[in-house]
Formats: C-alpha cells, structure tokens, sequence
C-alpha cells in the first residue's frame, strides 16, 4: 500500500482521501436512515389506539419518543387536529418539505466524489506522462526503461485508483437514494393515514 501511494504521487493522496469522505458519510447516512425508518404500521397502530380513547398527551409522547420523519409528521397532524382536513393536509405537506432535505443531506457530497474520482485518476495519468516525457526529453534516446517507470506506475496506479473509488461510491449513492426514497413512501402512507384518522376523529367528536 505504501508502495502504491508512493508511486501514484500527490493525486493518490488525494484520491485516498476523497475514498475515506465518501466511506464516512456512507456509513453516516446509512445509520441515520436506520434509526429514521420505523415499522409505520405498528407505530400508527399505537397512535391510533391512544387517540380513540382521546388521550391526546400520550399520543404525543408516543410520536416524540419515536425517533424519524414519519413520527414528526404524525406529531404535526395531531397537534393541527383542530383544523379543517385541509389546512392539516397543508401542515403535513410542509412539515414533509423540511424533512426531505434532513434525509437527502450529504447525498450530493458522495455523488460528487463518485463522478470526480475518475477525474482525478486521469489528471493522475496525464501528470505521470508528462513525468515520462520529461525524462525522455532530459535523456534523450538514452533515456533507460527505469526511469521511464516512475511515470508509468503513476499514470496505471491512478487511474485504477480513480476507478477504485468512483464504482463503490456511485454504488453506495444509489443504494442511499433507493433507502431514501424508501424513507418518504413511508411518510406519504403514515401522512395519508393520520390525516384520516385526525378527521374522522374530529367528526366523530362533533363542531
């Protein structure tokens, strides 16, 4: 490894660096999107039940011990319960508006890396050609198979270091999108189901 970071030069640290960015917040996201995605079923089961028997208090309660969007956005319902079905439906569409970017938040930075990587190793590649005809310049025809090889491990390291880092990147960004898109399905369903349940309630208990 050394031996490879030594030959690839100042664009192989810099592409080693760029790999642990997108490593970390791989991992990062992945564990916030664990604790943000929550059986909904099962949670606004429990919700329901303590609302029928109009216990108002420990719904909430339930909703801020209940980490993730889908929690927020049912706390949002419940706490506009009051309003006409309309300007509840408003409360959750913009209480979903501000979570969207929490959950898409670093997205952008492993995507970045995934699409400059390769060109990172390339401009790696132009530098270790230009490093060959340097010396074939000084050298002449002289110029010995050994000298010529610094250049040459540098322009194949970095490009296979380029590549190294671009293809799981893009990878872990398509997998965290699809976990993403996984997240908000499950708050459109849990806000469709508390927005009835708020109104039926609300009819129930009368003007």
């Amino acid at each position: 490894m050394v031996t490879l970071l030594s030959n690839g030069g100042l664009m192989m640290f810099l592409l080693v660096a760029a790999s642990a960015l997108a490593l970390a917040v791989f991992i990062e996201r992945v564990l916030h999107y664990h604790r943000a995605q929550i059986n909904s079923t099962e949670f606004l089961n429990g919700v329901r039940t303590v609302l029928k028997r109009n216990n108002v208090v420990e719904a909430i309660s339930i909703c801020d011990a209940t980490p993730g969007p889908v929690a927020r956005l049912v706390k949002t319902a419940i706490l506009t319960r009051d309003r006409d079905r309309e300007a509840v439906r408003e409360a959750l569409e913009d209480a979903g508006l501000m979570e969207v970017p929490r959950l898409e938040d670093k997205l952008n930075l492993l995507a970045t890396i995934a699409q400059i990587a390769p060109l990172m190793g390339l401009l790696g590649t132009v530098l270790g050609f230009i490093r060959i005809f340097g010396v074939m310049q000084k050298e002449g025809l002289y110029a010995h198979a050994g000298l010529l090889a610094g250049g040459v491990w540098q322009a194949l390291i970095c490009t296979a270091a380029g590549l190294a880092v671009a293809i799981p990147s893009y990878a872990g960004y398509n997998f965290l999108v699809n976990r993403v898109n996984s997240i908000v399905l499950d708050m459109e369903k849990a806000s469709t189901e508390i927005l009835n349940l708020v109104t039926e309630l609300k009819e129930q208990k009368g003007p």
